[in-house]
């Protein structure tokens, strides 16, 4: 067994059991909680030990270079063209509610193991190789997918996350008051950006192939759908004489997986809030968040539209009211071709399209020159326990990470 294997299985093993719960098998590592903390800290001694310099931003993303330390000119500094080359890889360590143990992790791991194995093959970077971990990639905590991202890009404002809550009413700020920050701009000198996933999907099951690379992302929206009524008594109140929101949002349900099914596209209510949540009152309001993906903006548009036509159309039968907040909204994301030929061609990868949002996919909006690898997962499952990677696969994921940084510092 070659040294990356025995790199790579034993990260894994010592990361697998953080924030592991004993019940379910699924991970709760949301960011800025004792979990979160317990997978930076075990990512700051992997970059220790390979002698990284880890760089952290305002917000709480962390970047670990490689940097020959005999070639001055991969060092540069901030205005030299060298620093403009830099690549950088990785994912994120945060998890949604109860979810997997791929998801997000599977990409540091790997990008260490990456690094390593370029180190065994005698590589010496001609420019700097980052291995990152962005904070919040799922909106687990604080409802914005690839929080941590946006705001390294710029994408979405400090003004704009600074008042964001959790479920118990923690604001962001807050919670990141309590991590170890810096002041770095960790995409200052990045060339290109390059994230290995585990495939959320059956494709690469469905074509026999270990490893694919992505060719965009679907459009990708979380709106808010707040409905009130009347908070009354379950017995007493005749049914006839009920304002009861969470009727309409049953059939808002029901009529949000119809338009889906029937264009083809993805909508999901995954997230309910019911007050007073008493089982014997008729509540007074019901809060769902929609989860909606689309081949193209347009699609996505009219498929939010259909939905909320119909949830208008109950409410005014049910003698309720609805507002409806859109909280996150991503467009299509197009990597750029050359990049995904670059990388695909000389394997001949499989190049497909994925449904679910990623840093990735943020940093090529702002412009980052970006591609992901996929990892096949067996089960298609993702942010489940279910979630799985055969183990062969991922090492075959860290010597096509390692393969492909090589040929881009090039």
């Amino acid at each position: 067994m070659s040294s990356d294997a025995d790199d790579f299985e034993r990260m894994w093993r010592d990361l697998s059991p953080v924030a592991r719960s004993p019940s379910s098998g699924g991970y709760f590592r949301q960011p800025f909680t004792s979990a979160e903390r317990e997978a930076t800290a075990w990512f700051l001694e992997q970059a220790e030990a390979r002698g990284l310099d880890v760089e952290r931003d305002r917000f709480g993303n962390l970047v670990a270079w490689w940097r020959d330390p005999l070639d001055e000119e991969a060092r540069g500094d901030a205005s030299g063209s060298s620093r403009n080359q830099a690549l950088l890889t990785g994912s994120h360590l945060d998890s949604v509610l109860d979810g997997g143990a791929y998801d997000g992790p599977l990409g540091v791991v790997t990008a260490l193991a990456a690094v390593d194995l370029l180190r065994e093959r005698g590589h010496r970077p001609r420019c700097p190789i980052g291995v990152g971990a962005f904070v919040e990639e799922e909106g687990s905590r604080f409802g914005i997918a690839c929080l941590g991202s946006r705001l390294a890009t710029g994408s979405t404002s400090w003004q704009e996350a600074r008042a964001l809550t959790d479920r118990d009413g923690v604001c962001f700020e807050g919670a990141l008051a309590d991590t170890v920050v810096g002041d770095v701009d960790l995409l200052a000198s990045v060339g290109t950006f390059v994230e290995l996933h585990v495939e959320q999907g059956r494709d690469l099951v469905d074509r026999d192939q270990a490893i694919g690379v992505a060719s965009g992302i679907w459009p990708h929206g979380r709106y808010r759908f707040a409905f009130t009524g009347q908070a009354n008594h379950a017995g007493t109140t005749r049914m006839e004489d009920r304002h009861d929101p969470m009727l309409s949002y049953a059939m808002t349900a029901l009529a949000a997986n119809k338009q889906a099914r029937v264009s083809g596209q993805r909508a999901t209510f995954g997230r309910v809030d019911v007050r007073p949540n008493g089982t014997n009152a008729v509540p007074s309001t019901v809060t769902a968040w929609l989860d909606a993906r689309a081949e193209t903006v347009e699609h996505l548009d009219a498929l939010l539209a259909d939905v909320e036509r119909q949830a208008q159309d109950r409410v005014g039968r049910d003698g309720t009211d609805l507002t409806v907040t859109a909280e996150s909204v991503s467009p299509a994301v197009h990597f750029d071709p050359a990049l995904v030929r670059a990388v695909a061609d000389p394997h001949d990868w499989p190049v497909i399209a994925t449904m679910a949002g990623h840093d990735a996919g943020v940093l090529s909006t702002a412009g980052i020159p970006t591609a992901m690898l996929f990892v096949r997962n067996p089960t298609g499952v993702s942010h489940s326990p279910a979630e799985h990677a055969e183990m062969p696969d991922c090492l075959v994921g860290v010597s096509a990470l390692a393969d492909t940084l090589e040929r881009l510092a090039r």
